[in-house]
C-alpha cells in the first residue's frame, strides 16, 4: 500500500491537472443571479473533484485489491464518489440554510441593480470612527425625530377635534336645558292661574256669601 501511495504521488506530479469546465459567456445586458452562480460553482467544483480523483488513481492506491476484485473495486469507487458528492452537497445546503445565504445573495443582487442608476459616488469610510459613526447615525436620528414630530402633530390634531366635539356637546346640553326650563315655565303659568281661588264682584268668597244669606 505504501508503494502504491508513493507511485500515486509521483504520477500525480506528472499528470496534467484537469481543465476547468468552459462556461458559456452570458449575453450582453443580462445579469445572472448570484445564487445561480453559486450553484454553478459548486457543480464545477464537484466535477473537478471527481476528475482529480479518477478511477485510475483509485486503483493505483488499492492495486492489490483491484487485481483480486476488479469489479468490486469499480462498485466501491462508484459508491464512494456518489457518497462524496452527496455529502458535499448536504454540507453546502446546511451552510446556505444556517447563513440564509440565498436570501443574502438575492438582496445583494437587488442592491447591485439599484446601484446601477446611482450617479453619485458610493459611501466610503473616512478612517475616523467617530466621524463615520456620526455620519451614519445622525441621518437615522433625524429621520426618527421627523417621524415622531409627525405623530405628535397628528395626535394634537385629533385631540383638538375631540375637544371641539366635547364643547359642541356641552353647548347642545345647555341649549336643551334652556328649552326644558322654558317649556316648564310655560306649563307652570296656566296651571297656577287655574289653581288660584276666584272672588265675586263684592270681594267675598262664594262660601262666605252662603253663610251670610238669611235662613
Amino acid at each position: 500500500m505504501a508503494e502504491a501511495g508513493s507511485v500515486n504521488v509521483g504520477r500525480g506530479r506528472e499528470e496534467k491537472e484537469p481543465e476547468g469546465l468552459s462556461q458559456e459567456s452570458a449575453p450582453t445586458g443580462t445579469t445572472i443571479s448570484r445564487v445561480k452562480l453559486f450553484d454553478t460553482m459548486v457543480d464545477t467544483f464537484l466535477q473537478k473533484l471527481v476528475a482529480s480523483g479518477s478511477y485510475r488513481r483509485f486503483t493505483d492506491c488499492y492495486k492489490r485489491f483491484y487485481q483480486l476484485q476488479p469489479e468490486m473495486t469499480q462498485r466501491i469507487y462508484d459508491k464512494f464518489i456518489t457518497q462524496l458528492q452527496t455529502s458535499i452537497r448536504d454540507e453546502i445546503s446546511e451552510i446556505k440554510e444556517e447563513g440564509n445565504l440565498e436570501a443574502v445573495l438575492n438582496a445583494l443582487d437587488v442592491i447591485v441593480e439599484e446601484g446601477k442608476d446611482r450617479r453619485e459616488p458610493a459611501w466610503r469610510p473616512s478612517g475616523i470612527p467617530e466621524k463615520d459613526l456620526r455620519s451614519t447615525l445622525v441621518p437615522y436620528f433625524l429621520q426618527q425625530r421627523d417621524a415622531l414630530q409627525r405623530r405628535v402633530q397628528k395626535q394634537e390634531a385629533e385631540n383638538r377635534q375631540l375637544a371641539d366635539a366635547v364643547l359642541a356637546g356641552r353647548r347642545q346640553v345647555e341649549e336643551l336645558q334652556l328649552q326644558v326650563q322654558a317649556r316648564q315655565q310655560a306649563w307652570q303659568g296656566p296651571a297656577q292661574a287655574a289653581a288660584a281661588p276666584t272672588t265675586t264682584s263684592f270681594g267675598v268668597w262664594p262660601t262666605e256669601l252662603g253663610r251670610m244669606t238669611p235662613k
